[in-house]
């Protein structure tokens, strides 16, 4: 007997999925275990296994399609059986169900096609007219005025209701301070459309519904970095893997995030979840956009293991071999983009968490030490909080323990 296989949820916020790849064709026999197809996930391409065993008798969708969570992705059933009715009956019953996801389907489908059909560059000629045209003059006047460089529109005319005549442009000069005639310009206009990826769709929605959602406030505060500077240059002198700023900023909020749970919380619309756990989400950026691997219990692993996860989970990240264990759970997350040589920003927070941390550059700066100006180096962080979890008062109190963390890095060793 035919059975149905449908478009599993293979992330937390998954709503369609794209087939990567079909490793089965129409009459090709599958057992279960077998490799079916490669879906991509707003998050990651992931591999998808059959569960039954018979002849691939029915694809939805060929590669490059997208099909939704739940929807009639294939049949697979005895060779030669007729599966005709069993598809308009799934079509039918699940018609109500994603009636509103049909139409985005048909728009994601339509612009695939047309950029497939078009040409990837799409340039139209333009010509930018000079003035004169709207200026009444002789032919005669007009070619000598074209001629000598003249623009038309500051010559007084002399002529019949103000036409310009060959007088006016044999008498015309140009004040010193007049602009200089403008040329006709030929260009072109170019663009090129791409078909939006599941995991720019899902990064767009989740951001719109948490700014829209989760009233944002914003804390930011300076912090020296000398002490961790040094620090640093010290660890990596014996450390058995180099530690980044990334890695002692982990570390810091982590810790941090220990001294006041407030911060390391969801709200739950009818309740606040306090998390005891501490698993900090980092920001990685990639071809396709962001994703947030998690560090799990943060506080409580050293620099040199913070470090080598970081660098694990964003190779995997890079390489799009994340699974839903490596990005579930965040309970807070940071964004850097010091690296990036950026100073200062705002971050919008990342569900379920009810903060983020946006991290700037470390930056050479005159600081004032003991009442005398010197140089010094300083790094600004921005808290977003929720303020329906999160008042000012505590996002300040976690911020100033940070800074203690990165002011003192010596408190984080003991």
């Amino acid at each position: 007997m035919a059975e149905i296989i449908a478009m599993p949820k293979l992330s937390d916020t998954m709503v369609e999925g794209v087939i990567a790849a079909w490793h089965k064709n129409i009459g090709d026999p599958v057992k279960s275990g077998d490799l079916l197809a490669e879906v991509e996930t707003d998050k990651a391409t992931m591999e998808m296994e059959s569960f039954v065993k018979g002849v691939l008798l029915y694809r939805e969708v060929e590669a490059g399609g997208s099909v939704p969570v739940g929807a009639l992705l294939a049949i697979v059933g005895q060779e030669g059986e007729d599966v005709q009715a069993l598809v308009a009956q799934h079509k039918s019953q699940s018609s109500r169900a994603t009636v509103e996801a049909e139409p985005q389907k048909e728009v994601i489908q339509e612009v695939k096609a047309e950029v497939s059909a078009a040409p990837s560059t799409v340039s139209t000629p333009v010509v930018v007219e000079s003035s004169d045209s709207r200026t009444k003059a002789s032919p005669l006047a007009k070619a000598m005025a074209e001629a000598k460089g003249i623009d038309l529109s500051r010559v007084q005319g002399s002529g019949p209701e103000g036409r310009v005549v060959k007088r006016d442009i044999e008498n015309f000069k140009e004040s010193a301070s007049a602009p200089a005639s403008r040329p006709a310009v030929v260009g072109q206009e170019s663009f090129r459309s791409e078909a939006t990826s599941q995991m720019r769709k899902t990064i767009a929605r989740r951001l719109v519904e948490s700014k829209n959602t989760a009233p944002h406030f914003y804390l930011t505060m300076e912090i020296n970095m000398d002490n961790a500077w040094n620090a640093r240059k010290e660890i990596n002198e014996i450390a058995p893997v180099k530690i980044s700023f990334n890695d002692i900023v982990i570390k810091a909020v982590a810790m941090a995030l220990r001294k006041h749970p407030k911060v390391n919380s969801s709200w739950l619309g009818d309740s606040i979840r306090y998390n005891d756990h501490i698993h900090v989400g980092m920001a990685v950026a990639i071809e396709d956009g962001l994703v947030v691997p998690v560090i799990r219990f943060a506080d409580s692993l050293s620099l040199s293991q913070i470090s080598g996860e970081a660098n694990r989970l964003a190779g995997m990240a890079r390489d799009r071999k994340l699974q839903p264990s490596d990005w579930e759970g965040n309970t807070f997350t940071i964004s850097n983009l010091g690296m990036f040589g950026i100073d200062e920003f705002t971050a919008i927070i990342n569900p379920p968490d009810a903060c983020i941390l946006a991290v700037g550059g470390i930056r050479d700066v005159p600081v004032v030490k003991n009442g005398a100006v010197v140089p010094g180096k300083v790094m600004k962080v921005t808290l977003s909080c929720d303020h329906r979890v999160v008042d000012g008062a505590v996002g300040s109190a976690f911020l100033q323990t940070l800074r203690d963390f990165l002011e003192s890095p010596m408190r984080m060793m003991i």
